[in-house]
């Protein structure tokens, strides 16, 4: 829709209408950043952190502290 069809609209409202509709479009201004916001999130994709952590050949040994009862 074109900005002067919507202008058009916006000044054959009545004024207590203008005010609706002003609050409206700050709504739907911060919803979109919101939205914007959230796609910008970085989701780390399956085997991103490969090589990062080493694991110990000993690792399925059983632990010194459970040994001892």
């Amino acid at each position: 829709m074109e900005n002067i069809i919507l202008y058009n609209k916006l000044v054959n409202l009545p004024e207590n209408l203008k005010s609706e509709v002003a609050d409206f479009i700050d709504f739907l201004l911060n919803k979109s950043m919101k939205e914007s916001k959230q796609t910008s999130i970085h989701k780390p994709k399956f085997g991103s952190a490969k090589g990062m952590f080493k694991m110990n050949a000993d690792f399925d040994e059983p632990l010194e502290d459970f040994l001892k009862q």
